[in-house]
């Protein structure tokens, strides 16, 4: 039989364990200096790594340039496949959208960004360098 105390804790994680369990941070370390940096809040406030994260709050979370909101559906015991861990939260509908519209916008920045059938040698990638230098 579990200790009364034990019960607790299953309804609840550290956020930044949550965060690295549900595989949006490559290290918990990572995480906690998210969390820290106010790249995360929990239900749109700003936490410390250590705040417990429950079943049913929101999580957003700013990766690079894009922000997601996501809904957590459980608490994972361990780090385990991806599989697992996307179905360890839901994306909200507003954000999946936000999503959809930055995946479309880089898919057509990218048709127009000239690609280049060869990498650039040495020569041409010192030209590239210089051109940089004259513009910025």
């Amino acid at each position: 039989m579990k200790p009364p105390d034990a019960a607790d804790h299953d309804d609840r994680h550290r956020l930044d364990k949550w965060l690295w369990h549900v595989r949006l941070f490559k290290t918990r370390s990572l995480a906690a200096e998210a969390v820290s940096g106010g790249k995360v809040k929990l239900d749109d406030e700003r936490v410390k790594p250590a705040h417990a994260v429950r079943r049913g709050q929101l999580v957003s979370v700013t990766l690079r340039e894009r922000a997601i909101e996501l809904e957590v559906i459980d608490l994972p015991p361990r780090r385990g496949p991806a599989a697992q861990a996307q179905a360890c939260y839901a994306e909200t509908a507003a954000s999946a959208e936000r999503s959809a519209r930055h995946h479309e916008q880089r898919r057509l920045a990218a048709l127009v960004r000239p690609q280049p059938d060869h990498r650039p040698d040495k020569r041409e990638r010192r030209q590239l360098d210089r051109l940089r230098r004259q513009q910025g």
